[in-house]
């Protein structure tokens, strides 16, 4: 099966949830009034889509309605499309590894899917025939350096670690000089999940952050920050993705459990007020159900009447 029949079947609840409900708005009626910008906004607010993002979706919808003289609301679907593809566009899906060694710091709360994102990356690019390194830097959860070790035992890839409880600082640091000794391509280093509003544990992250940034300097390695968030968490995984970014400047969104939730809109919303790329959407359990974000591909899914 491809990634658009996959996102097809990921993105069902959403597609009945929030397009479905957009689709009636435009095609139940036979003018363009008040009343369809009123429903369309409470739709799109309830799905997620944010309220700035919304008023700005519903102020160029009437700007097309002006320009172009619409007058038939099943028209202005094909330009609230459009208006969609637009916000979510200059997106670059997946990553740029341009470097002899290229770093991927993962940071995110418990729960958003952390370990198996990280995993999925590393598996794609072994298959790609690159050497992959995993660095156990989440040294405060129960298990997690022992869960990480089990996917690198599965993956056939090294994994750094220390013991439970161990200053993640210095894992960051043995890995980023495991990994030069052993010319390896891509080392992903997992860091403990925190609650953005637990100081002390995003003050570490800081400090992590700049244990890499000064080794990486030191061997021209390329360094990328990657927040996993849960789409299921709606309005909140923006509240986090706020702090997060203050704390490590984030440069890429991997969206995760995109087929757990009827509210879709997140996505919109996460890239119209953050103004960071979504790299990775995640829509199901399978290695394959983890893609680069692409999109027209993703407005294509949602928008698509082949079930």
């Amino acid at each position: 099966m491809g990634f658009l029949q996959r996102l097809k079947d990921g993105l069902k609840k959403t597609k009945e949830g929030f397009v479905d409900k957009v689709t009636n708005i435009f095609t139940g009626r036979t003018n363009i009034d008040d009343e369809l910008f009123e429903e369309l906004e409470e739709v799109l607010i309830q799905a997620d889509v944010g309220v700035k993002t919304t008023f700005t979706l519903i102020d160029k919808l009437k700007d097309d309605v002006e320009k172009e003289e619409i007058t038939e609301p099943e028209e202005l679907m094909q330009y609230f499309q459009k208006e969609l593809k637009s916000l979510l566009q200059n997106d670059e899906g997946g990553f740029n590894f341009d470097k002899d060694l290229n770093i991927i710091m993962v940071v995110g709360v418990n729960g958003a899917g952390k370990t198996t994102t990280i995993a999925k990356i590393a598996g794609r690019y072994k298959d790609q025939d690159k050497k992959v390194m995993l660095a156990a830097g989440d040294t405060f959860r129960a298990g997690a350096i022992e869960q990480l070790q089990i996917w690198g035992d599965r993956l056939g890839v090294n994994v750094i670690a220390q013991q439970e409880g161990s200053d993640a600082a210095a894992v960051a640091y043995d890995a980023v000089q495991s990994a030069r000794a052993k010319g390896v391509d891509l080392l992903i280093v997992d860091t403990a999940g925190r609650l953005h509003t637990q100081t002390n544990l995003m003050e570490e992250l800081k400090k992590v952050k700049r244990v890499i940034d000064r080794e990486a300097a030191e061997i021209k390695a390329g360094v990328e920050v990657l927040l996993v968030l849960d789409a299921t968490t709606g309005q909140n995984a923006i509240s986090q993705a706020k702090l997060f970014n203050d704390a490590v400047n984030v440069d890429g969104i991997a969206l995760t459990k995109l087929d757990g939730t009827a509210k879709g809109g997140i996505v919109i919303a996460v890239k119209n007020e953050l103004q960071i790329p979504i790299k990775l959407i995640g829509v199901g359990e399978a290695a394959e159900d983890l893609q680069n974000f692409d999109p027209d591909e993703f407005i294509e899914a949602l928008f698509s009447s082949e079930e």
